[in-house]
């Protein structure tokens, strides 16, 4: 659907970030494949590799090449990745409906059956990113805002979260630039 019609399907809420702890949220768990070694993390960091590394025993990766989509750099060494849940952490709690259950944060968490909740990008534009919503944070790439804001609204719906009034400003204004840009989900079990 088009990016302004997806963001009016976000309900709007205030924040609520009373009582978030980065460890409600299991992540890094064994991943889809539990047999490989890799964990979540690793996992995306493999699925998103534009020249694939070599794993090792313990899934120690060595060589291989990833675009940042946040900062448009080519990272050659994937120590100097970080996987990013591209709505973070606590602005999932702050956005939540209703209280998830553990199971519920654990999935979102981990969530790599949808391409856009976890992304592999420089630890640099991560850290500068931290846990900041469109109205306060953009990847400094600005090639990269259309397809951001709509992966944003995408995740905020297949995840039933809300947005505040200033978030929704602010993804109301990337639209304005971005008027062929569609939104693609599908609703999280």
């Amino acid at each position: 659907m088009p990016l302004f019609e997806a963001i009016d399907r976000l309900p709007v809420a205030e924040e609520h970030r009373a009582g978030y702890k980065r460890d409600l949220y299991k992540h890094w768990n064994r991943g889809l494949n539990a047999g490989d070694g890799c964990d979540t993390r690793k996992e995306v960091i493999l699925a998103e590799a534009a020249v694939a590394p070599q794993v090792a025993a313990g899934c120690k990766l060595t060589g291989g090449s990833w675009r940042s989509a946040y900062d448009n750099l080519v990272v050659t060494d994937a120590a100097r990745l970080d996987v990013d849940h591209f709505v973070p952490l606590a602005e999932v709690y702050d956005s939540e409906r209703t209280p998830w259950s553990a199971a519920r944060r654990e999935a979102y968490a981990n969530d790599q059956n949808s391409p856009d909740t976890l992304i592999a990008v420089s630890a640099a534009s991560n850290r500068s990113k931290s846990d900041k919503d469109p109205a306060e944070w953009l990847p400094s790439d600005s090639a990269y805002h259309c397809t951001y804001a709509a992966t944003w609204v995408g995740t905020k719906l297949r995840w039933d979260l809300a947005v505040d009034d200033a978030e929704r400003q602010a993804l109301l204004g990337l639209a304005e630039d971005c008027a062929t840009t569609t939104v693609v989900y599908e609703p999280a079990p």
